[in-house]
């Protein structure tokens, strides 16, 4: 697979990873797309070892959702752009510090997001729990499942 061929992927995934902050965007399936074009051009025992690995990880944060409470963020009165900083700074998290900075950065840029919104300390905070009861607990699940996905991606073209 060529360095264009693989940008596009990329592109695609994160995409996909984008797509997962927007509500109605199927980002796990744009996700899974992407893995599965790069598995079927580059036929390495690797790359059909990441889509069969990722096939399983996204089917079970799909049943994983029904279990967490279903997303009501609009009727919450979640700002979009407060997801949309968590979702970037658990993109960025992910990246820096693997797995644990995902989770740390969604938290982080949702509760940042919601203090700069509100003005204090308390009110951010309140703010960033209600958002994770309307949904965000769905949102960072299907988001760090992604992350993974990508990780592993990017893993096995760089050292695979």
């Amino acid at each position: 697979m060529g360095v264009w061929q693989l940008l596009e992927v990329g592109v695609v995934m994160l995409l996909g990873l984008f797509g997962v902050l927007v509500p109605g965007v199927p980002g796990q399936a744009i996700v899974w797309a992407a893995v599965v074009w790069w598995a079927l051009t580059d036929t390495t025992g690797p790359a059909w070892a990441v889509l069969a690995g990722s096939t399983a990880l996204l089917l079970i944060a799909q049943s994983l959702k029904l279990v967490l409470p279903p997303r009501r963020l609009k009727e919450a009165g979640v700002p979009r752009r407060s997801l949309l900083t968590g979702g970037v700074a658990a993109i960025v998290g992910f990246f820096l510090l693997p797995v644990v900075g995902a989770v740390a950065g969604f938290l982080g840029g949702l509760y940042g997001a919601e203090r700069v919104r509100l003005g204090s300390h308390g009110a951010g905070w309140t703010s960033a729990r209600t958002v994770l009861r309307a949904g965000g607990y769905s949102v960072l699940m299907e988001l760090l499942a992604c992350l993974l996905v990508v990780g592993a991606w990017v893993g096995v073209v760089i050292w695979g």
